[in-house]
């Protein structure tokens, strides 16, 4: 009963930890869509990428933490998290904007 509590505890606190993180991308996004660059790393703009760099470590560092629990308890990796960091990047010409690339991204994830 031990083990089934414990792994009760984690998969709760996995939860947790996921809603913290969708919470923190969904404020970064808002910012984002609101005209502030840096959260995609799209353009190669020092300042921007520097203002963005405590956002971005933070949901680095929270997404680790959900990808460890889900190893622990058997669950594929966190979707969401690996989307993100897919996301950022160089990008070409014809690419959108990080705002409107924001701005999609909330559409999805408040409708969701």
């Amino acid at each position: 009963m031990a083990k089934a509590d414990r792994l009760a505890r984690l998969d709760a606190h996995r939860a947790e930890m996921e809603n913290d993180y969708r919470d923190t991308l969904i404020a970064a996004l808002r910012t984002t869509a609101a005209g502030k660059w840096g959260l995609f790393d799209h353009r190669r703009d020092k300042v921007a990428r520097a203002a963005a760099a405590p956002t971005v470590a933070r949901l680095t560092e929270m997404g680790e933490a959900i990808d460890a629990a889900r190893e622990q308890l058997g669950l594929p990796p966190f979707d969401l998290h690996a989307e993100f960091l897919a996301s950022r990047g160089p990008v070409g010409p014809e690419a959108v904007g990080e705002p409107n690339q924001a701005r999609a991204w909330l559409d999805r994830l408040t409708l969701a």
